[in-house]
């Protein structure tokens, strides 16, 4: 397992985790005006990395997305998030479980706030075992709330960061292990399914992951911006192509090359919004074959082309 300083590059993205955040938990001098700021190594340009956060969350002067399931649990305070579908206001004492495929911003988070978790790509998703009906919803553009929380959240959130950070090994491999069974035990106890139209009661049915969709998702994390078709992501779990394509689907509910794209997309986001490589540049190095196949799947999530999101994202930034 790889360590590193959120400013720091890597190569192997399959089993990386890395930190961001601030851990200074003073209750003054909070800084009122914090905005995000996305960078090649942060979570869109390195979507298949696990990441761990803990400290002040700062507002977002746009919506973003990345390919990973976003963890909030919040310490103190409140922040507000517009998803695709519908607000949310998460307070002190609740944890939160969204897919960040779908866009969405916080646009509020109260002065005194702090926040810890992780996002979680879907390579290390599916190793849980979680209700079979969770992961559609969530990549349905659900969000899962939990008010169930104690003393002992309190202590291991701001433990697990320390642990990864430490740049002891083991230390991180255990703040992984302990957060992924958290995930578990969120859905052992009552909580709430929030959606764009209604609130649901919470399931209790299991099931456990399919092997083959791990392995799938090991692939694709691994080799993403190379040149990649379904072919070659079934082949990876031994699995006839069309049958793959509706295993995945069934599991995650999208389809793989969704999924392959959305990877993708991430990673040209963070490029786009820092660096001065051409939009042709940006399109190859991320994994598309050619600038109109990138401006089709990007107006397609981001609801505008490359070159007016770049433009749009500098001038909010001033």
């Amino acid at each position: 397992m790889l360590f590193l300083h959120e400013h720091e590059q890597i190569n192997d993205r399959q089993n990386s985790v890395s930190y961001k955040g601030n851990t200074d938990l003073s209750e003054s001098k909070i800084e009122e005006k914090a905005f995000y700021q996305p960078g090649a190594s942060s979570i869109e340009g390195m979507p298949t990395t696990l990441q761990f956060f803990h400290g002040h969350p700062r507002v977002m002067l746009r919506p973003h997305w990345h390919a990973q399931i976003e963890v909030n649990y919040i310490m103190r305070g409140h922040v507000h998030y517009r998803m695709g579908g519908h607000d949310l206001t998460l307070s002190a004492g609740q944890i939160g479980l969204f897919w960040g495929g779908q866009p969405h911003r916080m646009d509020e988070s109260s002065r005194d706030s702090i926040y810890a978790g992780a996002h979680l790509p879907l390579v290390h998703f599916f190793r849980m075992r979680l209700p079979a009906s969770v992961s559609a919803m969530l990549m349905g553009g659900a969000t899962m709330l939990t008010s169930q929380t104690d003393a002992a959240d309190r202590e291991n959130f701001p433990r697990w960061f320390r642990y990864v950070t430490s740049g002891e090994e083991m230390k991180a491999q255990h703040a992984v292990e302990e957060l992924l069974l958290r995930v578990e035990r969120i859905f052992m106890e009552p909580y709430e399914t929030i959606s764009s139209d209604k609130m649901h009661a919470s399931s209790t049915e299991t099931g456990a992951p399919s092997p083959a969709v791990v392995k799938m998702c090991d692939f694709i994390a691994a080799n993403f911006l190379e040149e990649l078709d379904a072919t070659d992501i079934a082949e990876a779990a031994k699995l006839h192509p069309k049958y793959a394509m509706n295993l995945f689907r069934k599991s995650t509910g999208m389809t793989l090359i969704k999924y392959l794209t959305l990877l993708r997309l991430s990673h040209a986001q963070a490029k786009l919004m820092n660096g001065r490589d051409s939009i042709l540049q940006v399109a190859m190095d991320s994994g598309f074959g050619s600038v109109s196949a990138f401006n089709k799947a990007f107006r397609s999530t981001a609801g505008m082309p490359p070159s007016d999101f770049r433009r749009d994202t500098r001038a909010a930034a001033g």
